[in-house]
């Protein structure tokens, strides 16, 4: 029968390596009482820094450490996916190695999934983030709540507690795009929150600007909703039934006498907002098309370089 220790940990690392030994040493005070089978599996994200080579010693150090190196940096869900393909653990904390998910926060998610909960997440009710930060990550949750239908809350980002069997279901999707939270949330499991402290950043800062949270949010759009093909279809039958209107009132004025030279103005008008209302529909309709290309082409979602784990050699 296979080794399945109780909790699993997994948490990307992307230029963190300076305080992966703070993030262990806490982890292992807090896991210890819980029970002190368990893994923590470290996913290095193609990070520049000298984050793998922290890793190494630390799974030298400790078996119950286990090391995955990504080929390239393939972004923070790739790696957490990388992660979870690993965890062998009845219970899976995710969480991300920068110390703003706080290790000693563990406990209390632990406490409220054995109420009877498969998720529990952790609810920041006071991030420790820049107010600009802050301000793009309720833009960028608002536009994914609605125009993807579900429910994206800026508070709430990887890190919680999940059951085996809920990490099982998640990995069965394989998208090339994925929101961790948003498909959790999608597979319908019970789920409970918990109010945690949110940690300072103790290394380094968040690679999520602007501008790739807003390119994250369209290519979640795209991949998870129609919704925007829908509103321009609605949007062509409005035009559709006003210009069929407008066509009747131009007849009738005409019969009566009232149109003697056609208007030059409404002409050009009409003809540049209908050519750019095409323009952007075609435009719609090959992005879609194209990440229905990039979906087809089934590439894999990351390729994992190196894993150490040094606990199968000593079963």
């Amino acid at each position: 029968m296979a080794y399945m220790p109780y909790l699993s940990i997994v948490s990307p690392v992307y230029k963190t390596g300076e305080i992966l030994l703070a993030l262990v040493g806490q982890l292992e005070e807090v896991l210890t009482p819980i029970n002190k089978d368990y893994e923590i599996i470290l996913v290095d994200d193609g990070s520049p820094d000298s984050s793998w080579s922290q890793v190494l010693r630390l799974c030298e150090r400790d078996s119950r450490i286990k090391g995955v190196l990504l080929s390239r940096n393939f972004g923070q869900h790739a790696a957490l996916t990388a992660g979870l393909e690993m965890a062998k653990g009845e219970w899976i904390v995710v969480m991300d190695s920068d110390l703003q998910d706080l290790p000693r926060e563990i406990s209390r998610l632990h406490a409220k999934a054995l109420e009877g909960y498969e998720v529990v997440v952790a609810r920041r009710s006071d991030r420790k983030d820049s107010f600009f930060r802050r301000g793009v990550s309720r833009i960028f949750n608002s536009l994914i709540t609605r125009w993807t239908g579900m429910k994206a809350d800026h508070t709430v980002a990887n890190f919680g507690i999940y059951s085996s069997r809920v990490i099982k279901e998640v990995l069965r999707f394989k998208e090339s795009v994925q929101l961790f939270p948003v498909i959790v949330n999608w597979t319908g499991f019970r789920r409970g929150w918990v109010d945690v402290e949110h940690g300072e950043r103790a290394s380094g800062k968040s690679e999520y600007n602007l501008k790739k949270l807003m390119m994250l949010a369209l290519n979640s759009i795209l991949a998870y909703s129609d919704k925007p093909l829908r509103y321009v279809v609605k949007l062509g039958l409005v035009i559709s039934l006003l210009s069929f209107v407008l066509a009747i009132v131009t007849l009738i004025r005409y019969l009566r006498g009232d149109i003697i030279v056609a208007g030059y103005t409404s002409l050009i008008l009409s003809i540049w907002f209908l050519s750019g209302l095409i323009l952007l529909t075609l435009g719609l309709v090959g992005l879609y098309i194209g990440r229905t290309f990039e979906e087809v082409k089934k590439r894999p979602r990351f390729i994992v370089d190196r894993v150490v784990d040094h606990s199968s050699s000593q079963q």
